[in-house]
């Protein structure tokens, strides 16, 4: 409850102050309301006999901040998640989770070149690996430090940032030095990051270069580094639009050597009536075979997951798939249908690796097949409502490999989102 008047008298500051500034500067202020109500019925692993279907409405609730002037510009979001019936109707204590989604400022040093520092999104792409993660509620974001550089004469653009955590394990006076000052204890994020990525726009096409170092902290105090490095690129060649992605991942992860592999290939047909895209994905695993200890299985850290291999999210979201890896075998096209647009999405998944029996024959590698389907329409200029349902026949290797022994999973779900732009100032 302390903290949303906090945030009530943060934002009247804000709002009085900037706004009076305005004269200086371009004020906008914008909020974002989404329900979205969930039947979960076999959603990120195979459901069990006599299991029931989860039922929740979770809700995220923004209010954005934006500043920008000729020399800098920043950024502010208060956020909201919580579950419908999460908090009393009458209470005291405050169980959601409100916090800043983001913080920072850009201050541009010329016009081709900027420094950005705070809390915010680092997304690329086809947020394949780095992706803001905006279809989960809370989102993704880092602190860190980026240095922009954006040469609109030659297409080109140069992103390098930084970031080292710490976490406050004892009360801010006594964070002094000591033995053992700079351990990180939050688990699964990295200590230290670095990364470049490299843009390039040239006629009837695109590429994006990538390289990130993620060092991530060891029970005995000790450091390991992972390296990725992707290539991600596309080009028109007449009515067909071709794109491709390559990801190596090598270094180490808990003093364990890496080296991992993720590739796909699409083409994006026109037609008269909607595009067609068809495309194959392979993400490395781990052979049962393979008695090493090197980690062979590819992991997207940082990217939007949910954007890739069905929406069901069988893979790195939530009880991932371990080990195993995939291949994505896929069919997608958007078509108009009445006042809205329907997406359609067919996956064909099979496993990344060779998975034994446990008499020791080797496992079929089909997995099973899904069938997305989401319904989306504008309803005037800032509501949105999205319809999806998704359907997932798996087959004897799922059921081996997961949790669950059902074949047949199903996912709907309901959302609308408001997203007005409150007030806007005259520059």
């Amino acid at each position: 409850m302390k903290k949303l008047i906090g945030i009530k008298y943060l934002t009247a500051l804000l709002i009085g102050g900037l706004a009076s500034g305005s004269a200086y500067g371009q004020f906008t202020l914008s909020a974002e309301v989404r329900p979205r109500t969930e039947f979960r019925n076999g959603f990120k692993t195979p459901t069990s006999d006599g299991f029931e279907p989860a039922v929740f409405t979770e809700q995220r609730s923004r209010l954005y901040v934006d500043y920008k002037q000729d020399k800098y510009q920043l950024k502010l979001a208060f956020q909201d998640v919580r579950f419908w019936g999460q908090t009393g109707q009458i209470f005291k204590s405050e169980p959601g989770a409100t916090f800043l989604s983001e913080a920072w400022g850009q201050l541009q040093l010329s016009p081709k070149v900027g420094i950005k520092a705070g809390r915010q999104i680092i997304s690329y792409d086809n947020q394949r690996f780095l992706g803001g993660l905006e279809w989960a509620q809370q989102g993704r974001r880092h602190d860190a430090l980026l240095f922009k550089i954006n040469d609109a004469a030659s297409k080109l653009k140069l992103d390098i940032g930084f970031a080292f955590n710490s976490d406050q394990d004892i009360a801010e006076p006594g964070f002094l030095q000591r033995p053992a000052a700079n351990f990180y204890s939050v688990g699964g994020n990295y200590k230290t990051m670095q990364y470049a990525w490299l843009h390039k726009d040239f006629e009837a096409g695109a590429f994006s270069l990538l390289a990130l170092n993620d060092g991530r902290q060891n029970a005995d105090s000790t450091m390991s580094f992972k390296q990725t490095f992707g290539f991600i690129g596309s080009k028109n060649v007449g009515k067909v639009k071709l794109a491709a992605d390559v990801y190596y991942q090598t270094g180490e992860l808990s003093k364990r050597k890496v080296n991992a592999l993720l590739a796909g290939v699409n083409a994006t047909f026109k037609t008269k009536a909607t595009p067609i895209t068809i495309g194959y994905e392979y993400i490395s695993g781990k052979d049962d075979s393979d008695a090493s200890s090197t980690i062979t299985n590819f992991s997207p850290d940082f990217g939007t997951n949910h954007a890739h291999n069905g929406f069901m999210d069988y893979f790195f979201v939530g009880p991932a798939n371990g080990n195993v890896g995939v291949q994505d075998i896929y069919l997608k096209t958007k078509f108009k249908l009445g006042k809205g647009a329907l997406l359609a999405h067919a996956h064909e998944f099979l496993t990344g690796s060779e998975q034994l029996t446990e008499s020791g024959g080797v496992i079929e590698k089909a997995m099973g097949t899904e069938i997305d389907l989401v319904y989306v329409q504008k309803i005037g200029k800032d509501v949105t409502l999205n319809l999806g349902f998704s359907q997932l026949f798996g087959t004897e290797t799922l059921t081996t490999l997961r949790p669950g022994n059902s074949k047949s999973n199903n996912w709907a779900w309901a959302m609308i989102t408001f997203k007005p732009t409150l007030f806007s100032s005259d520059k």
